[in-house]
């Protein structure tokens, strides 16, 4: 009998469905961090507002040219110690084919490297909105490189990388709850607390000065997220990005409608802070969670994230901590809710098999992601406080007090939001009058 002939696995070729797919949600995710620096610049006053689009765009920047240079590397390069990677070959890019395929994927590798760079430049520009008015740009500026370097790309590793601990213990992190969110939001914390809080928190009204953007800026981001998320499986050859896209726009309308239901009960009034506030606590939640989850665990996961997200924003009056708009009430514990939830809603038909509690599989998967949850939340957490003490201590962390009062827009751009010199109303009326009325004086004196 002829021995049996063993054939090779067919390799992988590019596939231009999904590589189109993945450079569209590429640019998607970009989108997300203009759209950010809207819903973030709308809700400071207006003395803030330049500062805090600025806050985001820098990370677009600064954060590109590190990933190119060796964060690729350090987050996706062969593991060691399931810590961090490393791939001389991506430092600089230098070593990278065109034609060169990602892994056992069928897009480009530079199209993987390029929709992950997205991720890695949202991540630092989310800790932004926790120290609104307040930190110096040039201070702001070398603390995202150095985030980025010692927080963000080892994180990444941790949990996405193939040797990573995380990845290895099978922490389930479709797109980001611990990678982004839960790191974002602990670092936000770290930082404030050696900051300290604005001038005049608890007594100055420090109201959203324009409610349109903030709108605008929750509309951009859950309009981006569908890349941000679906994207993450890299294609949908199998429908699991189909799932995602379809419990993102799920958990956000949930979260909406939890968020806004909380604020009824408790405030007396459906605000419009309180709906785009809750539509981003439903993108958080579901972005670890939405390839684990049916639609209908979808609505679980959005609905309490809206209320508990809701609840949690209020803590920062009662401990004392000066959270700006709220980062941590709405990422750290949105991302929370969404990478443990998974331990009770994984229904194992989506990405894996795994099932949670309320699908038979026990409490093994939420043990996972408690693990995953809270290593990444303490080493953010500390470093960031460390990064932050080191940067204050050196060249300071925080604008002059004065400088605070007039305005940071003015003292770190030299810009102002808004013109309304021309804009013939209020103090340009006064002015026209008083120039008018100098005028007549003047000939009724000759």
């Amino acid at each position: 009998m002829a021995p049996a002939i063993t054939l090779a696995a067919e390799a992988p070729k590019l596939s231009a469905a999904n590589t189109g797919f993945m450079l569209i949600c590429s640019a998607l995710v970009m989108l997300m961090t203009p759209g950010l620096a809207f819903f973030y610049g709308g809700m400071v006053r207006v003395k803030s507002t330049l500062n805090m689009l600025m806050m985001s765009f820098i990370s677009l920047g600064i954060v590109t040219i590190l990933w190119v240079l060796y964060g690729f590397s350090m987050a996706f390069g062969t593991d060691s110690g399931s810590l961090i990677g490393w791939n001389s070959d991506w430092v600089g890019l230098t070593g990278v084919d065109t034609g060169e395929l990602w892994g056992s994927t069928n897009i480009p590798l530079l199209t993987f490297m390029v929709f992950q760079l997205m991720f890695a430049i949202i991540t630092p520009a989310l800790i932004s909105g926790a120290l609104a008015d307040r930190v110096k740009f040039s201070a702001w500026a070398l603390f995202i490189a150095l985030w980025a370097t010692i927080v963000y790309f080892p994180v990444a590793h941790w949990v996405w990388g193939e040797g990573g601990w995380a990845f290895d213990m099978g922490v389930i992190d479709f797109a980001g709850g611990t990678a982004v969110h839960i790191n974002a939001g602990a670092a936000a914390l770290g930082v404030i607390l050696v900051i300290g809080k604005r001038v005049g928190f608890k007594k100055d009204p420090m109201r959203p000065h324009s409610l349109p953007l903030v709108m605008l800026g929750a509309g951009l981001l859950w309009f981006g997220w569908f890349g941000f998320n679906a994207g993450s499986w890299l294609g949908n050859d199998d429908g699991v990005g189909s799932l995602m896209f379809v419990n993102t726009q799920i958990a956000t309308a949930a979260a909406v409608l939890g968020w806004l239901a909380y604020e009824k009960i408790r405030h007396g009034a459906f605000t419009t802070l309180g709906a785009a506030s809750g539509a981003v606590s439903g993108l958080v939640a579901i972005t670890p969670a939405g390839g684990a989850v049916t639609p209908l665990g979808a609505i679980a996961v959005g609905v309490i994230a809206g209320v508990l997200c809701a609840m949690a924003v209020s803590l920062k009056y009662k401990f004392g901590y000066d959270d700006s708009l709220d980062v941590v009430g709405v990422h750290l514990v949105g991302g929370i809710l969404g990478s443990l939830l998974i331990g009770f809603f994984a229904s194992g038909k989506g990405q894996s098999e795994v099932a949670g509690l309320f699908y038979g599989g026990g409490l093994e998967q939420f043990w996972k992601q408690c693990a995953g949850v809270f290593g990444v939340l303490a080493y953010s957490l500390i470093v960031s406080a460390i990064l932050a003490f080191i940067l204050d201590k050196t060249m300071g962390m925080r604008v002059p007090e004065d400088d605070e009062v007039a305005g940071i827009d003015q003292a770190e751009h030299a810009e102002t939001a808004y013109d309304f010199s021309g804009a013939g109303g209020g103090a340009a009326k006064t002015a026209v009058a008083a120039a008018v009325g100098g005028a007549e004086s003047k000939k009724v004196d000759a």
